[in-house]
């Protein structure tokens, strides 16, 4: 299916760009604007009402990235969304912060939407992990649909992200040692590495985001579809 610019924003709302001060969110943005969606930043929990998915990027550190989201009511409006069924994706500190805490930020909650911990990436290479490198993709999830096994992606992060059930890991990438690179289930999906900083291949990744959000590919809704 080709998309058009407009197409989505007429049909189904508008992709909402999450802007709790964090960096790449313009790229994060024009991204979404290449593959034919209207995308736009939105800074307070009304605006994410009217949206049809969600994009959480960032970079920078988790502590001072929940602390922000918790004090412009991001944070509840976001785990709200998500439990009602709005697709979801985040990128790199993005994917993150869906677990329940962060070894950045001791003893600070994270939005607690995936079991688990991010740790910090302990390897004798240089930290943090910068430049491309490979996915290997586990099963047939939509959010990979035209993309080759073994793609390369651009990461830019120092913290790896552990699911306590190894089912929502959809994607491994190796940097002296595995760590998981992508999520997916039901309507939340996240990547450790940058789609948007990726070239053509990342550009799909949004791409076929927008199907799963559009409802091609999936069947029931919330957290009961299946993508």
């Amino acid at each position: 299916m080709r998309y058009h610019m407009g197409e989505f924003m007429s049909k189904n709302g508008f992709v909402a760009v999450v802007d709790y001060g964090a960096g790449n969110l313009r790229n994060v943005v024009r991204a979404l604007q290449r593959v034919g969606v209207e995308a736009r930043l939105v800074g307070e929990p009304e605006g994410l009402a009217d949206a049809r998915a969600i994009v959480l990027p960032g970079v920078g550190h988790a502590g001072d990235a929940m602390g922000r989201l918790v004090e412009r009511g991001l944070a509840a409006g976001l785990v709200e969304r998500i439990h009602r069924g709005v697709p979801f994706l985040g990128v790199c500190l993005g994917f993150q912060l869906l677990f329940d805490e962060s070894e950045e930020a001791p003893g600070v909650p994270c939005l607690g939407v995936v079991p688990g911990r991010v740790r910090r990436l302990e390897v004798q290479g240089k930290v943090p992990h910068m430049g491309w490198n490979q996915v290997r993709w586990r099963g047939r999830h939509a959010l990979r649909r035209r993309v080759p096994e073994g793609s390369y992606f651009y990461f830019v992060h120092s913290y790896v992200g552990e699911p306590a059930d190894g089912a929502w890991a959809t994607g491994y990438t190796d940097y002296e040692t595995e760590f998981v690179s992508a999520l997916a289930r039901d309507n939340v999906m996240a990547t450790q590495f940058h789609p948007e900083k990726s070239g053509a291949v990342g550009l799909q990744i949004y791409r076929n985001f927008v199907r799963l959000a559009e409802g091609e590919g999936c069947r029931g809704r919330g957290l009961k579809a299946e993508c």
